[in-house]
């Protein structure tokens, strides 16, 4: 297969390529990236959202700033009309800036994700509609993910699922108290969001949400704005990679799995390829560096709580933050 080719085929952007190239992985992909992304869902993704009792988005905001946002509902909340059609019948939670994103026609990113089995799914598209009884969405890509760094926990739903909009207490800033500076340090897990178009009918351009996990304390706060985690070997995709390259704006979630807190941010990210930053934590093959613009803290939003089970196996072939000279 040719280059031209390649470009012809492939179901990513120049973002997605550039880090391909970099990695030496782009031919590899290219020869099985039209088995692995396709325009519609397959029958066993439409049954796996349906079983869901949550789901994460990645959209944009008015000012071009990506959020990443998390819904809930009792399974069966997302349904499919057809594979190139998702409806999630659950509004956004109090205090999540995805309310403000959900115009027809605006990009849209979601994960799929199954703690207890550790299985994911994503998908691409775009708003069709919005308003009191859901999200219509229409699929533009959609592929699996392998089950690398996912934490196995025990999903148990809580009456506030139907009430979503119910008030909590909720605090703004432009960088991290002291409250989201422990969640940061404490995490094994967070949720990433990206976008980029500069064509409009581009199918391989749009929102994305994306899963990280690692260890407690792989997120490393560097300032009250900024933080670094290491970013693992994956499926060769780079999705997130690829849209930070094009557009570092970038939005985070960082979910207390037993308190039910959701703090989401928006803001700048870089990826840093190589150096002593990058040796310093086993097993990373790029840092993502982080500085926020805002930072929206909601307590006890989530209706949901999530008993841990065990860690990722694969974290075992990861360090932690480890500087000689420090």
């Amino acid at each position: 297969m040719t280059q031209d080719q390649l470009e012809i085929s492939s179901p990513f952007h120049a973002g997605e390529l550039q880090a391909q190239d970099r990695m030496g992985v782009r031919e590899k992909i290219g020869r099985v990236a039209g088995r692995r992304v396709r325009n519609h869902m397959p029958d066993q993704h439409r049954e796996f959202y349906a079983a869901l009792p949550f789901v994460l988005l990645g959209t944009v905001d008015t000012l071009g700033r990506p959020w990443a946002s998390i819904v809930a509902g009792h399974p069966g909340f997302m349904s499919t009309l057809n594979p190139r059609s998702l409806e999630i019948a659950a509004n956004p939670l109090f205090g999540d800036p995805l309310a403000g994103n959900l115009k027809p026609g605006a990009d849209i990113g979601l994960l799929g994700l199954q703690p207890e089995t550790r299985r994911r799914n994503r998908l691409s598209g775009r708003v069709r509609e919005a308003g009191p009884t859901g999200i219509s969405i229409e699929v533009t890509q959609a592929f699996g993910n392998c089950p690398q760094y996912i934490q196995s926990r025990t999903v148990d739903l809580r009456a506030e699922i139907d009430t979503p909009h119910t008030e909590r207490p909720i605090s703004y800033a432009d960088k991290f108290d002291d409250d989201v500076r422990t969640l940061i340090e404490r995490s094994d897990t967070l949720f990433i969001a990206t976008a980029y178009r500069d064509q409009a009918d581009a199918a391989v351009q749009g929102a994305d949400v994306s899963h990280r996990g690692g260890k407690p304390g792989f997120v490393r706060v560097e300032d009250d704005r900024t933080f670094v985690l290491p970013d693992f070997s994956g499926n060769l995709h780079f999705n997130t990679v690829g849209n930070i390259l094009l557009n570092p704006r970038t939005g985070f979630l960082f979910v207390d799995f037993d308190s039910g807190d959701l703090v989401y941010m928006t803001g700048q990210a870089e990826i840093i390829w190589d150096g002593k930053d990058v040796e310093a934590f086993e097993g990373a093959e790029r840092l993502i560096r982080f500085r926020a613009e805002a930072v929206i803290r909601v307590e006890d939003s989530l209706p949901l709580r999530f008993r841990f089970d065990e860690y990722s196996p694969m974290l075992e072939r990861t360090g932690s933050w480890h500087f000689p000279s420090e």
